[in-house]
């Protein structure tokens, strides 16, 4: 087994776009990382996610197959 092949895992700063920061472990030798979407403005994890039906699928779907809401 060869030794010292594993890279160094170290602490860096994390910023994003939106302003917030935060400290993680990576392999990467930075000691910052540029984000542009973090879990404080991803609009999965904020709950502002809207789900689009915007062609009208689910619609279509129920009235072809005699389905009612």
């Amino acid at each position: 087994m060869q030794a010292d092949i594993q890279p160094k895992y170290n602490q860096i700063q994390v910023n994003c776009s939106c302003g917030n920061t935060f400290t993680t472990g990576s392999t990467i030798d930075n000691d910052s990382l540029s984000i542009e979407v973090c879990s404080e403005c991803h609009p999965f994890y904020t709950g502002k996610q809207k789900l689009v039906d915007t062609a009208g699928r689910v619609d279509k779907f129920r009235k072809k197959y005699g389905m009612k809401k």
